[in-house]
């Protein structure tokens, strides 16, 4: 019978003097080595089993790591054991970043949010990470010190499917930086799940829109799903509709038939397949309507 209350294997605590120090253990050891941030979730899946690693390596003690830069002209960076209870509360995320916060602001409970980390949220290549989508439509970039130094790590190409990444053993995300979002921007993230607060997305939909003179609708649209595909999925057909013809309900109810019919989706014991292309079209027409009324619409 399995152990319905299963404890923590035994593993080794390792805190690094330096990034390269870490960056080299982490590669001497390949697979039974991990760097530890928050540990939210590495300790679920140590404890579940999931995970066998027998060194946690501790990186968010590093220069820079707990630090959140915003720059008028550079934009936004921030460190990657930045917790998500200080990015829903930093005065300059709420000003010049809020889908961000609003993301950070639907995960788990407050305790867990006080360990929590986007980065990590990234990291886990997880396609239901909350915190994702908006790091997406926002155009992050992953800053990443590996075995030969220092490197840089678009999101467009960094998830390769469920919990895998381009991370090789060695690399340690220090930090993420976004460009300054386009003028006159609104954002909105809506995720459904199976109680109000703390569930993981049934079906999560960013929408990030700007006007933009050289679109025929006078607008784009940046577009983000979660829970319905392998990997955070970006509805390309669906932002060109929305881009080439005028934004009125007929539309964005085109838009949302085309986010439905661009993903396939599993069933799992949170919801069905169609249940969730079902929602996507639903959370898609609603995300771009309200960020649509934002711009001016």
């Amino acid at each position: 019978m399995l152990n319905p209350t299963p404890g923590l294997p035994a593993f080794d605590y390792v805190k690094p003097a330096s990034l390269p120090e870490a960056s080299h253990f982490l590669a001497a050891h390949g697979d039974t080595a991990r760097p530890f941030m928050g540990g939210t979730d590495t300790f679920v899946r140590m404890r579940d089993g999931f995970w066998g690693e027998k060194h946690l390596v501790d990186v968010k003690h590093f220069e820079g790591m707990n630090a959140i830069a915003f720059d008028s002209d550079s934009g936004l960076t921030m460190g990657a054991a930045v917790n998500m209870n200080r990015v829903i509360a930093s005065p300059e995320i709420n000003a010049h970043y809020p889908l961000l916060a609003e993301a950070a602001r639907t995960v788990a409970s407050y305790q867990l949010r006080s360990r929590a980390t986007i980065v990590g949220n990234i990291c886990n290549g997880s396609p239901a990470g909350d915190t994702t989508g908006a790091c997406l439509v926002l155009h992050g970039v992953l800053h990443v010190h590996g075995v030969n130094g220092p490197r840089t790590e678009s999101l467009d190409h960094f998830f390769l499917g469920p919990g895998k990444t381009v991370l090789q053993p060695g690399d340690i995300v220090t930090a993420i930086s976004f460009p300054r979002p386009p003028q006159g921007w609104a954002g909105r993230y809506l995720k459904l799940g199976r109680n109000a607060l703390g569930d993981l997305a049934i079906v999560g939909v960013t929408a990030l829109g700007y006007p933009d003179s050289t679109a025929t609708s006078g607008c784009r649209f940046r577009l983000a799903l979660a829970s319905v595909a392998p990997i955070p999925y970006r509805p390309v057909a669906a932002e060109t509709i929305l881009a080439e013809n005028k934004i009125d309900e007929n539309t964005i109810v085109a838009a949302a038939e085309a986010a439905m019919n661009g993903v396939k989706p599993i069933s799992d014991a949170r919801g069905s397949a169609r249940y969730r292309q079902m929602m996507v079209r639903n959370l898609t027409r609603q995300a771009v309507t309200d960020v649509w009324q934002q711009i001016g619409g």
